[in-house]
C-alpha cells in the first residue's frame, strides 16, 4: 500500500517581497516627483553617521535623476538654517554651520559624531601623515627628532585618523601609514589636495620637516566640533 502524499510546505512568503522600492515615481506629477527624490536623498544623508556617496543616494531616486541638481536644491533650501550640507570625503554630510561653534559649546550639549580629542602632539603626529603619507614611525621619529612610540599610533589608529598603508621598502619591511576618509570627514576635505598648501605653511614656520607645530589641526578641530 502506498502512502498517501503529503502536501509540501511552502516557505512562509514575507509579503514585502513582492513589492519593489519605487525610485522612478512615475505616478506624481514632475514637481512632486522632484521634491520626493530631495527628501529621499536629504533622509538618507540626515540618518548617516558618514558622508553619503553619490552611489548610495542613486539607490533612491530615478535613473535619469541628477544627483548634482538635487543637492544644489537641498543646498539653497537649507541656506538659511544653522545646518549646511557639504561635500567631504568623496560624499555629502549634514554640519552644523561654523558661526553657531560658541553657541553649541555654550550649551554643553552632547554632540554627534564629533572628533576625538587628541593631545597636542598627537596632532602634530597626526598633520605630518596628513602631508608625508605614506610615512613610517621610524620617519615620524625622524621629523619630529624624538620618538614617536606605539601608543601615538594606536591613538590615531583608535580614533580612525590613519590606517596601516603600504610596507616601506626599507630594511624589515615596516607598514607605512595613511590617513583615512574619517579623517578627511572629521577635518571637512573633500580629498587630501584640500589640505592647506604646505609650501605656504613651511614659509611661514606652521609646518617643516624638521619644525612642526599643530595650530592647522587645532582650528580643524574646533570645526570637527560642529559636526552634526
Amino acid at each position: 500500500m502506498s502512502a498517501t502524499p503529503q502536501p509540501k510546505r511552502h516557505a512562509k512568503k514575507n509579503p514585502q517581497d513582492d513589492v519593489l522600492y519605487d525610485r522612478e515615481l512615475e505616478d506624481l506629477p514632475a514637481e512632486l516627483r522632484w521634491r520626493e527624490w530631495m527628501l529621499r536623498v536629504e533622509a538618507v544623508i540626515f540618518a548617516s553617521a558618514e558622508p553619503v556617496s553619490r552611489e548610495t543616494l542613486a539607490r533612491v531616486v530615478g535613473k535619469d535623476c541628477s544627483i548634482d541638481l538635487i543637492i544644489d536644491d537641498l543646498v539653497e533650501e537649507l541656506r538659511d538654517r544653522p545646518y549646511e550640507l557639504v561635500s567631504v570625503a568623496g560624499g555629502w554630510q549634514h554640519r552644523t554651520r561654523i558661526r553657531f561653534a560658541e553657541t553649541i559649546r555654550a550649551s554643553a550639549a552632547p554632540t554627534r559624531g564629533g572628533a576625538a580629542t587628541l593631545s597636542e602632539f598627537e596632532a602634530m603626529v597626526l598633520m605630518a601623515v596628513g602631508y608625508f603619507q605614506p610615512v613610517t614611525r621610524s620617519d615620524l621619529s625622524k621629523i619630529f627628532g624624538k620618538e614617536v612610540s606605539r601608543d601615538t599610533i594606536g591613538a590615531l589608529r583608535g580614533a580612525g585618523f590613519i590606517s596601516s598603508g603600504p610596507r616601506s621598502p626599507t630594511p624589515g619591511a615596516p607598514y607605512a601609514y595613511v590617513t583615512t576618509k574619517h579623517f578627511l570627514s572629521v577635518f571637512g576635505l573633500e580629498t587630501l589636495r584640500d589640505l592647506p598648501d604646505i609650501e605656504g605653511l613651511e614659509d611661514v614656520g606652521l609646518l617643516g620637516r624638521h619644525a612642526l607645530v599643530g595650530e592647522a589641526f587645532a582650528e580643524q578641530q574646533d570645526e570637527a566640533l560642529m559636526d552634526d
